[in-house]
C-alpha cells in the first residue's frame, strides 16, 4: 500500500515520537508556495546518539512498507540530518541548530498540521 505525503508524514511523526524526538512540528508548505516538497517534519534530538538513532529507526520502519528516502544528508554530529522522502522532508537537529537556522520562522507561511511539545 502506497502512503500519500499527509500519511507519510503522519507515519514518520509517530516513529520520531516513539524514539523521543522533541517538539516534533508537521508543516503544510505545499500552501507557502514550495515546490521542493508538500510537508516539512522538524524535530530535535537531544544528542548525537538520538539522532543518529531517529534517522535509523526512521529507515528501519519504513522499509516494510518498501519507502526509501531519495537522499539523506548530515552526519550525526552536524546538528542537522535531513532525510528526503520527495513530497516530505525530515529535518532532525539539535537544539542549538534548530535556533539558529529557525525553520519554522523562515517558512512562517507554512501551516503547522502537528505539534508535539
Amino acid at each position: 500500500m502506497l502512503l500519500n505525503a499527509l500519511e507519510l508524514s503522519h507515519t514518520i511523526i509517530e516513529s520520531l515520537d516513539d524514539k523521543l524526538a522533541e517538539n516534533i512540528i508537521l508543516l503544510d508548505i505545499s500552501k507557502a508556495g514550495s515546490s521542493i516538497a508538500d510537508y516539512f517534519v522538524i524535530a530535535s534530538a537531544s544528542s548525537n546518539r538520538q539522532s543518529q538513532a531517529l534517522v535509523e529507526t526512521l529507515l528501519t520502519d519504513l522499509r516494510p512498507q518498501k519507502i526509501r528516502p531519495m537522499h539523506v544528508e548530515g552526519e550525526k554530529d552536524s546538528g542537522w540530518q535531513l532525510i528526503d522522502f520527495g513530497n516530505v522532508i525530515v529535518h532532525i537537529f539539535s537544539p542549538e541548530q534548530r535556533a539558529f537556522y529557525r525553520l519554522e520562522d523562515l517558512w512562517h507561511q507554512a501551516q503547522v498540521v502537528v505539534r508535539l511539545q
